[in-house]
């Protein structure tokens, strides 16, 4: 691991926690110290784009590392770092990318041989994107590289959902394509729901469905006029700023898109770069300037600069002055503890986007399966390719018996990717994404990876 800021540090301490042992290179002694005091890995202090010290790591000819995540503020270090690493014999690596040329296409990282050049602003801009256009929306998290999406939205009053089974609601919308995953409820804690739960008002259900069906899960959750997202507002016109508009004016052409940023020369450097976003110069917290654009006609207010205390009150003045839905990026996890008590819909720490996109690319100890850890459900999704030898091969998911520990939620087979049911049989060279209650679960992931032959899977 090279960089030990608020992003290394979560992917190290997520690394130790599912076993694995980190090396952990860190340029700031202090840093450095911290981690060491903090986190069960071995520090080594210096810059990890030198090969000297990739060297006191492990990373050289014939050494024992066989991933190296890259993940500095500095898209220099991290490129060269996994350059030396990959030129070392390193299997996997991974650079954090902040430049978006990096990103825009796989060519950098194909002729650097990186294995995946992460941008966090790209991840931070599809949840955004998700919030902004389904006003139910709470928290979401893209699945397969954004096919689909794992959605949480609380079940409204009078609901198609309330108070029916699950598998009576499936009958009578059989085109909403999508698998309830797990359901937290107000005095009961959380739970995986059966095809027999009956849903309550303000259940909070997360649902997997693909991403192009999913304005249709807003009339299950009780919202049943179609919502129509006319105007977003974007305040800051950094790189999360530039990568929400750019996704709207790519996937909302008809929606109105405004940016506002009071430096007039990165102002005229966007009004080059997009095309239908009209870009504003002037103060984000300026409450003249925000009325003067509409604020009270806005469906979508995100703010985005690089200072949290700025994007809170820029949040709560938008709401305050009629925006519909208002949402602040904040990178200290202290002030996201003040969420639900302030004057806005959402605090997003695009760090957490970041953790979450690399960990979906480090290969577990389990052969043939990638998993990555939902932090809001502290379970795990499983991404795996079926043997032609394992266990659960020409078998139906019903009569595997997993529940309530585990559920199939996405099945890729061929060009065809899909919700599966109950009665969805198996096949050899099916990704399958699996959700998995019980991370240490060995026996079921056996279902999943190789023949098992023991009894209770007869």
């Amino acid at each position: 691991m090279v960089g030990g800021g608020s992003v290394g540090f979560s992917v190290a301490k997520n690394l130790v926690e599912q076993g694995h042992d980190v090396i952990v290179i860190e340029q700031d002694e202090d840093r450095a110290t911290r981690i060491d005091d903090m986190l069960d890995v071995m520090v080594v202090t210096g810059n990890g784009a030198r090969p000297q010290v990739l060297a006191q790591a492990g990373v050289h000819q014939g050494g024992d590392v066989n991933l190296l995540i890259a993940c500095t503020d500095r898209d220099e270090v991290n490129i060269l770092s996994c350059w030396i690493a990959k030129k070392a014999g390193v299997k996997h690596v991974i650079s954090r990318a902040r430049s978006l040329e990096f990103t825009d296409s796989r060519i950098w990282a194909d002729a650097l041989g990186i294995d995946e050049m992460i941008s966090p602003e790209r991840s931070v801009a599809g949840v955004i994107e998700d919030m902004l256009s389904m006003r139910s929306v709470i928290v979401s998290d893209e699945l397969w590289n954004g096919i689909a999406c794992l959605y949480a939205m609380k079940v409204k009053k009078g609901a198609l959902l309330e108070g029916r089974p699950l598998k009576q609601v499936k009958d009578l919308r059989p085109d909403v394509d999508a698998l309830i995953v797990y359901i937290e409820r107000q005095g009961e804690g959380g739970f995986i729901p059966r095809g027999n739960t009956v849903l309550k008002e303000g259940d909070l259900c997360y649902v997997v469905t693909l991403k192009k069906n999913a304005h249709l899960l807003e009339k299950l959750f009780g919202i049943e006029d179609s919502f129509r997202l006319r105007r977003i507002m974007i305040a800051g016109g950094g790189k999360i700023g530039f990568q929400i508009a750019r996704r709207f004016e790519i996937h909302h052409k008809d929606v109105d898109v405004r940016l506002i940023d009071l430096d007039p020369e990165k102002c005229e450097r966007l009004s080059k770069e997009l095309s239908k976003t009209l870009i504003l110069q002037g103060d984000i917290v300026d409450e003249d300037v925000l009325l003067s654009e509409g604020i009270d006609e806005t469906d979508g207010f995100v703010a985005t600069t690089a200072n949290d205390e700025l994007n809170i009150l820029a949040a709560i003045l938008a709401k305050d002055l009629g925006a519909k839905r208002s949402i602040a990026i904040v990178r200290n996890d202290t002030y996201r503890k003040l969420e639900g008590r302030l004057l806005l819909d959402a605090m997003v720490n695009p760090h957490e986007a970041l953790v979450g996109a690399i960990m979906r690319y480090v290969t577990l100890r389990t052969k043939g399966a990638i998993m990555s850890t939902i932090k809001q459900l502290n379970a795990e999704m499983v991404d795996l390719i079926i043997p032609e030898d394992a266990y659960v091969v020409g078998k139906k998911i019903m009569d595997l018996h997993i529940s309530p520990m585990a559920i199939v939620v996405l099945i890729q087979r061929g060009d065809d990717i899909f919700v599966p049911n109950g009665m969805t049989v198996l096949k050899q060279g099916d990704r399958v994404l699996l959700y998995l209650k019980a991370p240490n679960d060995e026996r079921i992931l056996h279902m999943f990876i190789k023949q098992e032959r023991s009894e209770e899977h007869t």
